[in-house]
């Protein structure tokens, strides 16, 4: 009767630990796959915003082209970094440190043409005051504060996704389940100093 009532509880005591490590393990792979999702998810909107940029670049060349036509290096310039930029496209499971890079250096080019394009507009009074132009202008400026939000919450969901792989015990199920870190975007290299205004 004794061995019996032994049984019992041992087998009692390891269907109660088999349960724990059941429901641990369900929990935070759970988790895990949720957390990832999110971050993929939030990828597919900066991706969104980025091509909204990209889909204004044409409109804005060709009502600034109206104006400056011989300003045709500018133009030139604007396209070429246009094609690059939409030419990187990743994936979000190829999100690694090295792709944000290679994507955030390729839309920095694109930026960087894009207020060349702006300065040149400054030589032309009757293109500031085309309505056209203030229409795209502003709208490629609410997309560039569109961007730095949606760059931000990636950050965000990165970093909340990163801390909980990272924590005991999870890690050790992030580790067995081949969960890896995700990366975040990095301020542009110079980003820190103010930029020098000479007149």
């Amino acid at each position: 009767m004794k061995n019996n009532r032994r049984t019992w509880i041992t087998i009692a005591i390891i269907a109660v630990i088999a349960l724990f490590l059941y429901s641990s393990v369900k929990g935070t792979y759970n988790g895990m796959v949720t957390k990832s999702e999110s971050v993929d998810g939030q990828w597919a909107n900066v991706e969104n915003v980025y091509q909204r940029r990209a889909d204004l670049i044409p409109n804005l060349v060709n009502t600034v082209k109206g104006y400056a036509a011989h300003e045709q290096e500018t133009f030139t310039a604007v396209v070429e970094a246009r094609a690059k930029a939409t030419g990187i496209n990743i994936n979000a499971d190829q999100l690694t440190q090295q792709n944000i890079q290679q994507f955030q250096n390729a839309q920095a080019q694109l930026g960087s043409a894009l207020s060349k394009l702006l300065v040149v507009v400054e030589k032309y009074p009757d293109l500031k005051a085309n309505q056209n132009f203030l229409d795209l202008q502003v709208q490629l400026e609410s997309t560039e504060n569109r961007i730095s939000t949606e760059r931000r919450k990636f950050n965000e969901l990165s970093r909340d996704y990163n801390t909980f792989i990272k924590i005991f015990p999870k890690n050790i199920w992030a580790g067995l389940f081949n969960f890896e870190k995700k990366p975040y975007f990095e301020a542009v290299e110079g980003s820190d100093q103010a930029p020098v205004v000479e007149f």
